[in-house]
C-alpha cells in the first residue's frame, strides 16, 4: 500500500457500514486495514446478497476493498488471545459495536491498552459512550430521525424523508478516520495513545448547521424545504421541458444574471423579489414563476445559456448518470479492481487527492479468512500455532 498512512496498521473490528467506512478511508490512505471478521458467517453485509457478482456481495466489496481480512471467532479463549497479540504491535483498533460488547470478550480499550499503551481506540456507536442513550443500538435510520436531520428533510406538509444516502453511518465513519488520523498526530508527538468516542447521534447532528444557527440565534424551529436553501433563494430543483436541474441564482449577482437569461427584467423591479430577504419571504410566488419561464425550455440549453453567464447550475443525474459523468471519470471516481471470486468490478474512489503522497484504490474486498495466515505470520505466529487455531475453530482460513 501506498499513501500518506503507510506503514499504519489498523485492526478493524467492525462490521456494515459505520466502522467499515471507517477503515475504508484509512485503507485508501495507505493504512494496512486488517478486517478481523467474526466466525461464523463474518460480516453481516456479506449476506447482504442482492446485489451480488458470482455470489459474492457487492455491498460487503464496496465497503472493504484494501483491506486485508482473516477471521476469529472472538467468543473463544484463544482467539482473544490471538487478537490481544495482534493488537500489541498494531497502532489503530476500530469497532462499531453496542457499547460494552468488546468488554465483554475482554477486548475494550482498557484491556487493549494494557497490552499497548499507544494504542489508538476508535469507537464508533450510536448514541455514545455516556449519556442516557448509550447503552442503545445503532441504526442510520433511527439516528436520521434522533439527530434532527430528518426533520429538515423532504417536502413540508408531506411525511418525513430520510436522506438517499445512509448519511449517518458514513458521516460517523469519516469522523471517526479524522479523529483516527488526529489521534495518531498527538502521538508521534507525545507516544501517548487514546480512545476516539464518535457516534451516529453526533454524525447527524453535525449536518444540521445551519438549521442550528437559525434555532440559536431566533428560537424558530426548521422544517423541510425540500431541495430549496433555508437561507437562500432560488437555490433549488427546478423542472425545465425534459428533465430536472438546480438553478442557484442566490447572491444578487446571479440572481440578476439569471433573470436575464430568463428573459425576466421585470423581476429585477419586483418588490416582492428585489433583495433575496424579499425572495425568501415570497418563495411560495417566485417558484412558479421560474417554472413557467422553464416548462418549455431543454435541460442543455438552460445550462449552457446559464453557465455562460456565470449562474450556478446543474443537471440531476442519477447514479448510472455519475457513473458516466467525464468529470467523475478524470477524478478517478470511479475504479475498476479485480476480485478473487467476482471478477472485474467497479467501484467508487477516493475523494481526497494529495499531491505528495496520493491515496490508491488497488486491492479488491477480501473473501472470509483469505489472508488469515499470512497476517498471522506477519504478527509472529509460528505456523504450528496458527494452524492450532484454525484446527479449533478459533480462525478461519480461506
Amino acid at each position: 500500500m501506498s499513501g500518506p498512512l503507510a506503514g499504519v496498521k489498523v485492526l478493524e473490528l467492525a462490521q456494515i457500514m459505520a466502522g467499515p467506512t471507517c477503515g475504508l478511508m484509512l485503507a485508501d490512505l495507505g493504512a494496512d486495514v486488517i478486517k478481523v471478521e467474526r466466525v461464523p458467517g463474518g460480516d453481516d453485509t456479506r449476506r447482504m446478497d442482492r446485489p451480488s457478482v458470482k455470489g459474492e456481495s457487492a455491498s460487503f466489496m464496496a465497503m472493504n476493498r484494501n483491506k486485508r481480512g482473516i477471521a476469529l471467532n472472538l467468543k473463544l479463549p484463544a482467539a482473544q488471545g490471538a487478537l490481544k497479540r495482534m493488537a500489541a504491535r498494531a497502532d489503530v483498533v476500530t469497532e462499531n459495536y453496542r457499547k460494552g460488547t468488546m468488554e465483554k470478550l475482554g477486548l475494550g480499550y482498557e484491556a487493549l491498552r494494557a497490552v499497548n499503551p499507544a494504542i489508538i481506540y476508535c469507537s464508533i456507536s450510536g448514541y455514545g459512550r455516556t449519556g442516557p442513550y448509550a447503552e442503545k443500538g445503532g441504526y442510520d435510520l433511527i439516528a436520521q430521525g434522533m439527530s434532527g436531520l430528518m426533520g429538515v428533510t423532504g417536502e413540508a406538509g408531506r411525511a418525513p424523508v430520510k436522506s438517499g444516502g445512509p448519511v449517518c453511518d458514513i458521516n460517523a465513519g469519516l469522523l471517526g478516520a479524522l479523529g483516527v488520523v488526529s489521534a495518531y498526530v498527538h502521538r508521534l508527538k507525545t507516544g501517548e495513545g487514546q480512545l476516539i468516542d464518535t457516534s451516529l447521534f453526533e454524525a447527524g447532528i453535525q449536518q444540521l448547521y445551519w438549521q442550528a444557527a437559525i434555532h440559536f440565534a431566533t428560537g424558530e424551529v426548521p422544517g423541510p424545504t425540500g431541495s430549496a436553501h433555508i437561507l437562500s433563494a432560488p437555490y433549488q430543483a427546478f423542472r425545465a421541458a425534459d428533465g430536472w436541474l438546480n438553478i442557484g441564482g442566490a447572491n444578487q449577482a446571479n440572481w440578476e444574471r439569471m433573470c436575464r437569461v430568463l428573459g425576466a427584467r421585470d423581476w429585477l423591479e419586483d418588490p416582492r423579489f428585489r433583495s433575496n430577504a424579499d425572495r425568501m419571504k415570497n418563495l411560495d410566488a417566485l417558484v412558479p414563476l421560474m417554472n413557467a419561464r422553464l416548462k418549455d425550455r431543454q435541460v442543455d440549453d438552460l445550462i449552457k445559456a446559464l453557465e455562460a453567464e456565470g449562474v450556478p447550475c446543474g443537471r440531476i443525474n442519477s447514479i448510472a448518470d455519475v457513473a458516466t459523468d467525464p468529470q467523475a471519470l478524470a477524478r478517478e471516481m470511479v475504479v475498476e479492481l479485480e476480485h478473487p471470486r467476482a471478477g472485474r468490478t467497479r467501484a467508487l474512489g477516493l475523494p481526497i487527492k494529495l499531491s505528495r503522497t496520493p491515496g490508491k484504490v488497488s486491492r479488491p474486498a477480501p473473501v472470509l479468512g483469505q489472508h488469515t495466515r499470512e497476517v498471522l505470520e506477519e504478527f509472529g505466529f509460528s505456523r504450528a500455532e496458527i494452524d492450532s487455531l484454525v484446527g479449533s475453530g478459533a480462525a478461519v482460513a480461506a
